[in-house]
Order: C-alpha cells, then structure tokens, then sequence
C-alpha cells in the first residue's frame, strides 16, 4: 500500500465562497483533519498529546490547486511519507475527487516533533518511529 486514505468528506454548500466552489479555507481544514488521521495511523494518537510533552508543529506547507469542488462533491483525502528521519516528516495529501478519480489539489507538509515542555524538537516517540518508517517503505515499494 503506497498511500493511506486519511480523510472522507463531502463540499457543504457553507463552505463554499462567492463564486460557488470550495473555499481554500476549507480545503486546508480538510487537509488538516487528514493530517491529525495520518499521524494517529502512526501512533500519534490523542491521548498521547495530551498525557505527553509531544507535540507536532507544521513548519513549511505547499498546496496546489488543479480541479474545482462544488458543493456535494464527495472526495477523499491519501496520504503517503515523502521523507522521514528522527525530528521530522514530510507528507503529501493528494484531495481526490470521487465521482472523477481526479485530483483536485494536494497538500505537502514538513512536521516536526517537539517537546512542549521545553519548547525544542525531539524524536518522534519510538512507536511512532516504527509505523512511519513502515508507511515510508511501503510507498517506496520496499
């Protein structure tokens, strides 16, 4: 399995803009529930958060726009590890539109994982490190 599905949803008529289609507000908070899904698939989960000093910071996002959303367009967010080492991840979200197979935007994010305590990087935790690495060999194939 090279990719993970992290997100289903579907275009709400509030979220769209004046000119009728998806606003790009809403595209990044589809692609951030799609993140927090991603990093719980890893072993980051909530309760971990919240009972550790871990904590995850987007520090760099690129998003590419190719296909309108509308407002009842069902789509469906992959995700797949790009890169990988002790502190940091980077991923990409490819948003699909259902009904076309077409992608209507993609997502490329660097995280880091800190200590919110100390308010400096760490490693990710070690069961985390495994699943990630585990996801990263599967979408090269390894």
């Amino acid at each position: 399995m090279s990719a993970q599905t992290t997100y289903f949803g579907t275009v709400y008529p509030g979220e769209t803009d004046h000119m009728g289609h998806l606003n790009v507000a809403y595209y990044v908070q589809k692609f951030d529930a799609a993140t927090w899904n991603f990093f719980f698939n890893i072993g980051v989960t909530p309760s971990m958060l919240r009972e550790t000093s871990v904590g995850i910071a987007a520090v760099e996002q690129t998003l590419n726009y190719s296909k309108e959303l509308m407002p009842g367009d069902v789509l469906e967010i992959h995700t797949r590890i790009l890169d990988l080492s002790e502190k940091k991840v980077r991923f990409r979200h490819e948003m699909i539109h259902r009904e076309s197979g077409q992608v209507a935007a993609t997502c490329e994010l660097l995280c880091v994982c800190f200590d919110r305590d100390a308010h400096k990087s760490r490693a990710f935790p070690p069961e985390a490190m495994e699943k990630a690495r585990a996801a990263l060999d599967a979408a090269q194939g390894a």
